[in-house]
C-alpha cells in the first residue's frame, strides 16, 4: 500500500450552537470553514517540509486528514475553548508536531497550554524548535455549544 504524504497544512477554528451535540459540532465545522467534508482524525505528526498555507475551500465531500480538538457543553453560560499548535523543527528533514487541547476556560489560557504541550513534545524528541503556530476559539454556551480547532493536512 502506498500512502500519500501531505505537503501542505492549514489551521482552522470555529464554534457553534446546535439543537443536539452533533448539530453543534457540525455547525462548528461549518464555522471553521471545513463543513461539508469527511474528516479523518489523525494523530499528531506534521510531515517534514510541510508548507503552511492560508485556509482553502476544501472540495465538498473530500476526505480530509485532520488533527483536532473539540469540546461540547450543555451548561448554559459556560465558556469552552479549543486550540491546536504546530511545532516546526529547525531541521527541515525532521517531522513537526501537532498538539490539540480543549477544556472549559478562556481561549488565551487553552492556547497557552497547547503551545506548551507542543514545546514539551519537541523537547521529548530532542528537537530544537524553529517556530510554533497556533489557533484557538472560545464559545459561551447558550444551549448546546461546541468549540473546535484543527490542523488540516493537505496536498
Amino acid at each position: 500500500m502506498i500512502t500519500k504524504i501531505p505537503t501542505k497544512y492549514f489551521l482552522v477554528a470555529g464554534s457553534s450552537e446546535g439543537m443536539t451535540n452533533l448539530n453543534s459540532f457540525d455547525g462548528a465545522l461549518l464555522n471553521a470553514g471545513i463543513g461539508n467534508t469527511n474528516l479523518i482524525k489523525v494523530s499528531s505528526i506534521l510531515p517534514p517540509n510541510c508548507e503552511n498555507i492560508e485556509p482553502i475551500q476544501v472540495p465538498y465531500g473530500a476526505i480530509v486528514p485532520i488533527a483536532y480538538a473539540s469540546i461540547t457543553s450543555q451548561l448554559e453560560g459556560e465558556v469552552i475553548a479549543a486550540a491546536v499548535a504546530v511545532a516546526i523543527p529547525e531541521d527541515d528533514k525532521k517531522p513537526g508536531l501537532i498538539m490539540e487541547y480543549s477544556a472549559r476556560g478562556r481561549k488565551e489560557d487553552i492556547e497557552e497550554i497547547v503551545r506548551n504541550m507542543a514545546k514539551h513534545g519537541m523537547e521529548l524528541r530532542g528537537e530544537k524548535i524553529k517556530e510554533i503556530k497556533s489557533i484557538s476559539t472560545q464559545h459561551k454556551v447558550t444551549n448546546i455549544g461546541t468549540a473546535f480547532a484543527g490542523v488540516v493536512l493537505w496536498d
